[in-house]
C-alpha cells in the first residue's frame, strides 16, 4: 500500500504523535524540529490526498450529471457534426501547414509528415510522426521546423495533447536518420551545422538554454543561460538577417535580450540591455546595427530605435520611428534597406514603409477594409523590395498579397492557390462609448443580405488580457453560423492589445474591472444599434476571457441568454493566493499579488467571478474543461460549477425553471483543446447544439 495512504488511514483512526518533554537535550530538540517538519509535510500530504479523493468523487458525480442533462442536446449535436464536416471540408485546402526555405529549398509539414522540396522537384519525405517510437499519443503534432545553415540537419518539435514538447534532430543525407531526441525542448535555433541551442519547458516554465554540439554522440548538452526569476519565460529566436540567435527573457512587463553570434557558438551570450522595471524591448540586427522595438520613450508605447552592435546599452539608443497613439504594432519586417511596420488602428490594417538608409517620408499603405488578420510569408525569402503576406478575417480564408516597394503598389497574387474575396459577408466597425467615455472598438460580421437584425442571434467574442488581441483568423466552422443568419461580434475591450500597449495597461492589475465594464457597454451598444437583443445574445470566451464573461454574468446577467466557455479562468483570487501553482508568480504582473497587498486582495475579491456568485437569474452556461489542463485546473472549475449551480437552485425556489449549468469534462486534452480533427468538430458541434437549444432558435425545414 502506498505510504501516503497508510499515513492517511492512521490519521483517520486517531493516530497521535508522541509528546516531547520541554527539558530535551539539544540533540532531542533537533529531533523535535525534524519531526515537526515531517509532521507538517504529512499534514500537507493528507490535505492533498483528501483534495484528490474529493476531486475524483466530484468528477464522477459531474460526469453522471452531464450524462443526465445532455440527452436533450444529443440529436442536435449529431446533426451539427454532419453539417460541420460538410462546411469545413470545403476549406480543407486552407490548411495550417508551415515551413521554411533555405537557399531555394523548401521544408514544410503536411498531414503529420515533413517534406523537402527542390524548386523543380517533387517533395521528399524527411520525417513522419509514425516513425517516432517514443510517442505515446496518436494526436501528436509537428510544431516547428528549423534547418541547419548547410542543410545537414533538421530539427522539429513534436507536441502532444498533454502539452509536452520534444525536439527531434534528423540527419538529412544520404538518408534521413533521427540522431537526437531532446525531451521537453521547447524553442530551438541552429548556430552552425553542428551546434543547436534550445530551451527546456517544464511545468509551463522555461528558464534554461542549452547548447548541443553534434558530430560526437558522446557529447552532452551544456547549459549556457539560466533565468532565476520565476516571473520570466525564456525563448529563442533568430534575427531576420540570420546573424544572431536571441535569448529573449520576458515577463509580462519587462524583458531582457542576450545575443549569440551564430558564427561563434562557443562564445558566451552577450546582454543587449540589462532588465529594468517596465522596460520592454525586442531586438533585430541589420548591417551592424541593432534595431530595437521598445517602450523606452515617454509615451510608453512602441518606438523603433537603433544603436551600433558594439554599444548596445539604452543610453545609446536613437529613435528611428514612433508608433502613433491608438495604433497597435503587430509586426516588423526588414526587407533589403527598408523597414515595414505592420499596424492596426481601430481594426483597420495598414503598412508603414520607410528606408533604413536615407531620411525619407514614411509611406502609408492602407490594406483592404475586409482584412482583420495578417501573416507574413516569412519562411519564403522576400525578393528584392517585395513584401509577401496573407490577409484573412473570421469570414474570409487567407488571400496572398504582394507589396512592391519599387512602384509603391499593392497586388493580390493571382495563382491557382489564391482564393477569391468573399463578398457575401459584411464587416462593420463600431465604437461603443465606455463608462468613462473612452471609445471601445467592436467588429461585427454578418451576411450582406441580412435584414431585421434586431431579432437575429448574436454571438459575442471577448478576451481582454495580457495585451493580446482577439483571434481574428479564419474559422470555417463560423460559416455555418453566418449561413444560419447569426451576427458575430468581437469586443476589443481594455486589457487586450488592440489599441497598443496603453490599451493593455488600462485594463490590468487594479483596473481589471474596466474590461468587464467595457464588455457591458459593448453589449448595450450592439443592442441599441439594432444588433439582436438579450434574448438572442450569447457570449463565447476562453482562458482569461472567462474573467470578463464570468464577471458580467454576476453583474448584468439580463444582457445575455447563453454562454459557452472553454477552459475559462474563473477563480482569480484563490489562484493568485497559491504561489505553488505553476503560473501564479508569472501572472502577478497581470493580476497582482493579493498575498502581499491587502488593497489588491479586496479589489480582486470584488470582481472575481467565483467570489461573487449569488442567487439570481443567470444565463445558461456550458463550460468545457480538460483533465490535463495545467493552466486552468479542473478542480477550480468543479468548485465554480458547484457553487454556481447551488446559487441557481436557490434562486429557482422563488423564480421558476432553473437555467442549464453544464460542465463538459474532456479526457486527455490540454488547455488548448483537442488536436484531433474529429474531436475538434465534435466539440464545436456540442457548443452549437447548446447555443441553438438555449436560444430557442427555429431551425425551420432543416430541423434534424
Amino acid at each position: 500500500m502506498h505510504r501516503v495512504v497508510i499515513l492517511f488511514q492512521k490519521i483517520k483512526l486517531g493516530f497521535q504523535p508522541r509528546c516531547f518533554s520541554t527539558a530535551e537535550t539539544p540533540s532531542n530538540s533537533w529531533a523535535f524540529h525534524r519531526f515537526a517538519k515531517s509532521w507538517k509535510h504529512l499534514e500537507k500530504e493528507k490535505r492533498n490526498l483528501c483534495q484528490t479523493l474529493n476531486n475524483q468523487e466530484l468528477v464522477q458525480a459531474e460526469l453522471r450529471y452531464y450524462k443526465s442533462k445532455w440527452s436533450k442536446y444529443c440529436k442536435l449535436e449529431g446533426w451539427f457534426k454532419k453539417r460541420l464536416e460538410t462546411i469545413c471540408g470545403r476549406y480543407a485546402s486552407s490548411n495550417n501547414s508551415f515551413g521554411m526555405a533555405v537557399n531555394g529549398i523548401e521544408y514544410f509539414e503536411d498531414d503529420g509528415c515533413i517534406y523537402r522540396k527542390l524548386q523543380k522537384g517533387s517533395p521528399e519525405l524527411m520525417l513522419c510522426l509514425d516513425q517516432l517510437q517514443f510517442l505515446q499519443s496518436n494526436d501528436a503534432q509537428f510544431q516547428r521546423i528549423r534547418v541547419s545553415p548547410d542543410q545537414k540537419y533538421l530539427a522539429s518539435s513534436v507536441r502532444t495533447p498533454s502539452d509536452e514538447s520534444t525536439c527531434v534532430v534528423v540527419k538529412l543525407d544520404p538518408k534521413p536518420l533521427v540522431v537526437h531526441v531532446l525531451p521537453r525542448a521547447f524553442s530551438f535555433e541552429w548556430a552552425t551545422d553542428n551546434s543547436l541551442f534550445y530551451t527546456i519547458l517544464e511545468k509551463l516554465q522555461s528558464h534554461e538554454v542549452y547548447r548541443l554540439l553534434l558530430g560526437d554522440p558522446r557529447t552532452a548538452s551544456e547549459m549556457v543561460y539560466k533565468e532565476n526569476d520565476t516571473r520570466f519565460f525564456v525563448e529563442l529566436t533568430c534575427t531576420k538577417d540570420g546573424k544572431f540567435i536571441t535569448i529573449n527573457s520576458n515577463s509580462k512587463t519587462c524583458s531582457e535580450v542576450w545575443l549569440i553570434d551564430r558564427m561563434h557558438p562557443l562564445e558566451p551570450p552577450k546582454v543587449v540591455q540589462e532588465r529594468l522595471p517596465e522596460l520592454i524591448y525586442h531586438v533585430e540586427h541589420w548591417k551592424n546595427q541593432l534595431y530595437i522595438l521598445t517602450n523606452f520613450a515617454a509615451t510608453k508605447d512602441y518606438e523603433l530605435m537603433k544603436t551600433h552592435i558594439s554599444s548596445s546599452g539604452m543610453q545609446n539608443w536613437k529613435t528611428v520611428y514612433a508608433v502613433k497613439e491608438k495604433h497597435k504594432l503587430i509586426d516588423m519586417e526588414l526587407v533589403n534597406d527598408n523597414c515595414i511596420m505592420i499596424l492596426k488602428c481601430y481594426g483597420r490594417l495598414c503598412l508603414h514603409v520607410f528606408s533604413l538608409k536615407e531620411l525619407e517620408p514614411v509611406k502609408s499603405i492602407q490594406l483592404p477594409s475586409w482584412a482583420c488578420a495578417i501573416e507574413c510569408e516569412a519562411y519564403l525569402r522576400h525578393k528584392a523590395n517585395e513584401f509577401c503576406f496573407q490577409l484573412s478575417s473570421p469570414v474570409q480564408p487567407s488571400v496572398s498579397f504582394l507589396y512592391s516597394m519599387d512602384v509603391d503598389e499593392l497586388y493580390m497574387k493571382d495563382d491557382e492557390t489564391c482564393l477569391s474575396i468573399n463578398k457575401d459577408y459584411k464587416v462593420t466597425r463600431l465604437k461603443a462609448p465606455g463608462m468613462d467615455d473612452t471609445l471601445v472598438p467592436i467588429t461585427v460580421f454578418h451576411k450582406t443580405s441580412l435584414n431585421e437584425m434586431n431579432d437575429k442571434p448574436l454571438l459575442v467574442h471577448v478576451y481582454g488580457a495580457y495585451g493580446m488581441d482577439l483571434n481574428f483568423d479564419f474559422k470555417p466552422e463560423q460559416m455555418l453560423l453566418l449561413k444560419d443568419g447569426w451576427i458575430l461580434a468581437y469586443c476589443h475591450v481594455r486589457g487586450g492589445g488592440e489599441l497598443g500597449l496603453s490599451w493593455h495597461r488600462a485594463g490590468r492589475l487594479d483596473k481589471k474591472h474596466i474590461g468587464i465594464d467595457d464588455l457591458q457597454v459593448c453589449l448595450c451598444h450592439l443592442h441599441t444599434m439594432g444588433y439582436s437583443n438579450p434574448r438572442r445574445t450569447a457570449l463565447k470566451a476562453g482562458s482569461a476571457g472567462g474573467v470578463l464573461v464570468g464577471g458580467l454574468c454576476n453583474a448584468s446577467p439580463e444582457l445575455i441568454r447563453a454562454v459557452v466557455l472553454r477552459a475559462p479562468f474563473l477563480d482569480v483570487l484563490d489562484t493568485m493566493l497559491d504561489p505553488l501553482l505553476p503560473l501564479t508568480q508569472e501572472e502577478q504582473e497581470e493580476w497582482g499579488n493579493p498575498l502581499n497587498d491587502q488593497r489588491l486582495f479586496k479589489y480582486i475579491q470584488a470582481y472575481c467571478p467565483y467570489q461573487n456568485i449569488k442567487p439570481q437569474n443567470y444565463p445558461s452556461i456550458l463550460i468545457t474543461a480538460y483533465r490535463d489542463d495545467q493552466r486552468v485546473l479542473l478542480s477550480g472549475l468543479l468548485k465554480y460549477t458547484t457553487k454556481l449551480r447551488n446559487a441557481v437552485a436557490t434562486n429557482y425556489i422563488t423564480m421558476g425553471e432553473p437555467q442549464s449549468i453544464i460542465l463538459d469534462i474532456q479526457h486527455g486534452d490540454d488547455h488548448y483543446g483537442p488536436t484531433n480533427w474529429e474531436q475538434s468538430l465534435q466539440e464545436i458541434a456540442r457548443h452549437y447544439a447548446f447555443l441553438y437549444k438555449e436560444l430557442e432558435l427555429d431551425l425551420g425545414g432543416t430541423r434534424p
